[in-house]
């Protein structure tokens, strides 16, 4: 790679971090929370707070790795990460705010997960000059996996708690 390349490449993994963390626990916790929670303001209100609370938590956690690794642009990287992650959770959230039906949200949040993974690999592919797939069905399956996983606590959690929101 020139120079010019590898220079789009110098907070690559800060984005990713920010972006598939958020992705994997965002809509882990989103669809525990559907099959929880009938409120659909209590969804995105969780999901908010939920959302925030991560995002500082993985910027301070690339800031204290990359300073770990005497990275000198430390702080630059925590940033990308943090508001990489508020960004797509605002993308998974979205659509709970104007849709109203909690299931169709959820939809269309699993439809919106599947883009910003396949077009966020799809550039970096581009960019790097490698194919993509692989990567794309790698991240696609983490997600889907912690998603599921997130489900299946959220049902349980609600049938032996017998909570009724």
């Amino acid at each position: 790679m020139d120079m010019k390349t590898k220079k789009h490449f110098e907070y690559t993994g800060a984005l990713v971090l920010g972006m598939h963390d958020a992705l994997v626990e965002l809509s882990g916790i989103i669809a525990g929370l559907t099959f929880a929670i009938a409120d659909r303001k209590i969804i995105i209100m969780t999901g908010a707070i939920a959302a925030v609370a991560a995002s500082m938590s993985m910027a301070a956690a690339n800031y204290q790795a990359q300073r770990a690794d005497e990275n000198p642009r430390a702080l630059n990287a925590a940033l990308y990460t943090g508001i990489m992650y508020v960004g797509t959770s605002a993308a998974l959230l979205f659509p709970f705010a104007v849709i109203p039906d909690r299931f169709w949200a959820l939809g269309m949040m699993g439809l919106i997960a599947v883009l910003i993974i396949f077009g966020f690999n799809c550039a970096i592919g581009r960019v790097s000059h490698r194919p993509f797939m692989k990567r794309f069905a790698e991240m696609l399956l983490i997600c889907a996996g912690v998603a599921t996983a997130s489900f299946i606590i959220g049902v349980a959690a609600k049938y032996f708690m017998g909570v009724q929101i």
